[in-house]
């Protein structure tokens, strides 16, 4: 028997295709037959309750509305409402029993609170139905199924697989949704006489967005019986509000006429979904379909699919993430070494970055333009002026952050006429009058939907009772999409901010905002404590030059996979944005030779062939010391840095001698010192800033400086034993400084010779 479409919907009057969008579905004003809802008050009066009583608890319904909870359906399972309360344990099911002849009286009841408004909502079902007996074996078992899958496609079959399984539904899918909300079925577990959704869209429509926000606020939704006949709730408006009760967090809600219509013409006969949640949004659901009459899931593995299900999203999230970051880490990599090149070109700004290949790169675009101070510079397959100059208009957001679309004849149509160019763009921008953009061609999709007719003989080969086609009034089944660009992804946005913050300023000025986003890279590469070692103290300074705040300067303290510590302080030529670049490309890529494995002198010499090949001119010394914590001993490596300085026990100093040539050099090898610290004995790395000074000699700063040392008790404060030392060479300082001075405090090595330097063990 078809009921009538009001029937599903007391509440409100029946929706129809053309208003389901605005339907109120979160008030129906009704529940499914196969449980009992009950509202009550602060005083646990029954005040609203479906009027199914009669076949829940054998009793009518006027013997049951105003009454107290304890006297409806038993003080146990009034108790344990109270407790669920109490300990706000709410969406989740007790099991209680409930006196009484009727069919909660029969067998144990799964009881579930939740509020809704001022009223708490109790709603039980009889304990049973189909699926797996569930335990916490079998969804651990299931978890590591999911665990070892090895890629994304691979976690989406297996977690149909799982919940199939654990359901018995005859067929279960994994549906995602696209960023205008159309679904795609990208995993499937079915019968095998069913013919296969696997790779069918279906339009955002289908599920509008009010029963998109239901499926964030209620992960698990079951229709036992398509054909269900709805239990109003009684009464349908709450006497004291006047309005219908929310059942947003129901189990039992009745659902829209208009989706049982939906579902019946696909021939399916009950059903439920599980909500697959990422980042707080709903990234698709999982899909489940009989079609062999009524199909009641037991609570229990409701619970357990729902366990499955948000252990799958986050697995997904974890693997997306994963994928996310090796992109964005990439393009990172890609923008820093972009900077360095703009900041290092002599020309104008803007044409650097237009014409560097990297520009395109960093997001996959392939064309590319910038509009500052009324020129237009473009890179690469671009349309004409004037729609370059429309598409920032749509696009440049007031903030001038990162704005995307990859359907630009969407927000004009007569951008359809370059889409072969330009059918997506992305924009960052400063002003109205200085824009970037980056645009992607069209490029051809072909989607099947889910009204693919044919699929008819399929489905006629399977019987009358199983229909593909979810909608009677698609015609059109395949759509070939000709005028979109490939989407933008969240990273896209996120590098082109990037370079906004950190180039657009330079960009445009080239002033004080150039200088302080170099500065400001200064200084998250360079340290600003120094971090603790097992028996050594270690104290480092950096002082800028007076009259210039952004220099070449850097030291670093990193471990090794040896369990060494390398020390480092190195020193590229010059100063400002050419220098701070430089700084920041040589370090990292110390950092990482470092991490392979190498030696500090093969380091240099890599290094040296980095700087050579890569900076185009640019030189820079560095001092590498690595340092075994346990033994004190010190292999070193020098790259035209001026020498260390070794503080002996008995005040006596000694400086290793300079290895190779300067960074950029390009020719020379690396050596390799030994040194052994004692206890109480001290090594000193530094800039060329500590020692030159104006008008005085180099070799006499030297002899001042040991001379200096001698006299600084090596036991103090190192605070202490650093401004001594930056008192010891007197004069104007010209240059940024950089000192790190390293003290030996463990036990003394007794197996070796504490010379000043050692040839390697």
């Amino acid at each position: 028997m078809t009921l009538p479409l009001s029937d599903h919907t007391p509440a409100y009057e029946a929706a129809s295709l053309s208003t389901c969008d605005r339907e109120p579905i979160h008030v129906p004003g009704a529940i499914q037959p196969h449980g009992l809802l009950l509202a009550i008050d602060v005083e646990e009066r029954v005040q609203i309750v479906s009027a199914n009583t009669v076949d829940m608890l054998d009793r009518p319904v006027t013997d049951v509305r105003g009454q107290l909870l304890h006297d409806v359906i038993g003080r146990e399972a009034a108790a344990a409402v109270r407790q669920a309360l109490a300990d706000e344990h709410l969406f989740v099911a007790q099991r209680v029993r409930v006196p009484g002849s009727g069919l909660l009286g029969r067998s144990a009841v799964d009881l579930v609170v939740h509020h809704s408004g001022d009223r708490v909502v109790v709603e039980l079902e009889p304990v049973g139905g189909a699926g797996q007996v569930v335990s916490y074996r079998t969804a651990r078992t299931a978890v590591g199924r999911l665990a070892q899958t090895r890629s994304l496609s691979e976690l989406c079959d297996q977690l149909a697989t799982e919940i199939r399984s654990l359901t018995g539904f005859d067929r279960v899918m994994v549906y995602r949704f696209d960023a205008q909300w159309n679904g795609e079925v990208v995993a499937e577990d079915k019968r095998p006489d069913l013919n296969s959704f696997r790779g069918l869209h279906y339009p955002a429509t289908d599920i509008p967005a009010q029963a998109r926000r239901l499926y964030t606020v209620n992960w698990t939704r079951l229709i036992a019986d398509i054909g269900y006949a709805p239990v109003p709730l009684d009464p349908v408006l709450d006497a004291t509000t006047g309005e219908p009760l929310d059942l947003s967090h129901s189990t039992l809600r009745s659902v829209s006429p208009i989706h049982v219509e939906y579902l019946s013409n696909m021939g399916v006969t009950a059903s439920m979904s599980v909500s697959m949640i990422s980042d707080g949004e709903l990234w698709g659901l999982v899909a489940c379909h009989h079609y062999s009459g009524p199909h009641h899931v037991s609570f229990d593995v409701r619970s357990a699919a729902e366990f499955l299900g948000q252990t799958g999203s986050q697995m997904i999230d974890d693997r997306q993430r994963a994928d996310r970051r090796l992109d964005q880490l990439h393009a990172t990599t890609e923008l820093a070494a972009l900077v360095a090149r703009i900041g290092a070109n002599l020309g104008p700004v803007h044409d650097a970055l237009i014409a560097d290949p990297t520009t395109l790169d960093l997001v996959g675009a392939t064309g590319a333009a910038i509009w500052v101070d009324g020129r237009l510079r473009t890179a690469g397959r671009v349309p004409e002026d004037a729609a370059l100059h429309r598409i920032a208009g749509l696009l440049r957001s007031d903030t001038g952050s990162a704005v995307s679309s990859n359907h630009l004849a969407e927000l004009d149509p007569d951008l359809a006429a370059h889409s072969a160019t330009a059918a997506g763009a992305l924009v960052i921008s400063n002003s109205a009058d200085r824009w970037m953009m980056w645009i992607r061609p069209a490029q051809v999709h072909v989607v099947d939907w889910g009204g693919d007719p044919r699929n008819k003989e399929l489905a006629a080969a399977e019987g009358p009772d199983v229909r593909l086609s979810p909608r009677k009034s698609f015609e059109r089944w395949r759509e070939v999409v000709r005028d979109r660009s490939d989407p933008w992804l969240p990273w896209h946005l996120e590098v082109a901010d990037q370079l906004r913050s950190t180039v657009s300023h330079e960009l445009v000025r080239r002033s004080r905002e150039h200088v302080a986003v170099a500065e400001s890279l200064q200084r998250s590469l360079v340290p600003t404590e120094t971090p603790e070692l097992a028996d050594f103290d270690l104290l480092a300074r950096y002082r800028p030059a007076a009259d210039i705040q952004l220099g070449g300067d850097w030291w670093d303290v990193f471990a090794l996979p040896d369990g060494r510590v390398a020390v480092t302080v190195g020193d590229v030529a010059g100063h400002g944005v050419t220098a701070a670049a430089a700084m920041a490309q040589v370090r990292t890529s110390l950092r990482a030779y470092a991490v392979d494995g190498h030696s500090p002198a093969e380091i240099l010499d890599r290094l040296d062939r980095f700087v050579a090949r890569m900076l185009g001119g640019q030189t820079a010394t560095v001092i590498m010391a690595v340092i075994d914590t346990t033994t004190g001993e010190v292999e070193l490596a020098n790259a035209g840095h001026p020498p260390p300085l070794v503080v002996r026990a008995d005040g006596t100093t000694t400086q290793p001698a300079t290895g190779r040539p300067l960074l950029g050099a390009g020719t020379g090898s690396a050596r390799t010192d030994w040194v052994q610290l004692a206890p109480g004995e001290m090594m000193l790395l530094y800039t060329d800033g500590l020692v030159e000074r104006r008008g005085v000699l180099l070799d006499e700063s030297f002899d001042q400086l040991r001379a200096g040392v001698a006299d600084i008790p090596t036991d103090g404060p190192l605070e202490d034993w650093i401004e001594g030392l930056l008192a010891a060479v007197p004069g104007t300082m010209d240059d940024d400084l950089t000192v790190v001075a390293l003290r030996r405090s463990g036990p003394t090595r007794r197996d070796s010779d504490p010379s000043t330097t050692m040839d390697p063990p």
